[in-house]
């Protein structure tokens, strides 16, 4: 099986999970098939990323649209280019302005590969990756499923797949992370399928 998300694996990885699943084909049935969000990869993506960490995706774009606005080419030199007041008036906390210098720094000097990254497998990314400080699992999951193309992907601490999760079981209560990952093994080899669907259904309802 590829590895690879794109128009044909979403609509195989929908089909076996619609088939499996009667609460996902019922939330197929209501929105549809969720669009194929894909970002480049590389280092604009991850600051991208890192700013959309518990804030509100429309208030990380924002902040993301200026600065590139600011430096026309997000790149790693004009990232360290910028100054604290610089950067807080783009809208970067005083955390997430030292996670994304950490991050243009691992790059900088060598740490880091991005560009050789993509072709490794998940654990050896996932191990590069948490090496550079504020770059944790959810970032690295995001990184993975939206900037990498990975089909079993599955970002237990996102806030809007639990929420999205406790509306389509039914559940009592917002699952907590482990119950998120224990539901998530259910829709295996395709959770970044059901990722995108339970996101659709999230956003059709909010």
């Amino acid at each position: 099986m590829t590895h690879i998300l794109n128009e044909h694996t979403l609509a195989q990885g929908l089909n076996a999970i619609t088939t499996r699943d009667a609460d996902m084909e019922r939330i197929f049935k209501e929105v549809g098939s969720p669009p194929l969000w894909r970002r480049e990869p590389g280092f604009p993506t991850l600051v991208h990323i890192i700013l959309e960490q518990q804030v509100s995706l429309a208030s990380a774009k924002a902040a993301f649209d200026r600065l590139v606005q600011h430096v026309s080419v997000l790149v790693p030199q004009k990232f360290l280019g910028l100054d604290d007041a610089t950067l807080k008036s783009i809208g970067f906390s005083r955390q997430k302005t030292a996670y994304c210098r950490n991050l243009a720094r691992a790059i900088l000097e060598g740490f880091l590969d991005l560009d050789a990254l993509g072709a490794r497998d998940e654990r050896a990314i996932r191990s590069e990756l948490l090496k550079i400080k504020g770059i944790g699992h959810w970032t690295i999951d995001i990184y993975l499923l939206m900037a990498l193309g990975r089909t079993d992907i599955w970002p237990s601490g996102d806030l809007a797949l639990a929420v999205s999760i406790q509306k389509v079981k039914k559940l009592a209560s917002r699952p907590s992370q482990p119950e998120v990952s224990t539901i998530g093994e259910a829709w295996r080899p395709w959770r970044s399928v059901a990722a995108f669907l339970l996101w659709h259904y999230y956003l059709s309802k909010n």
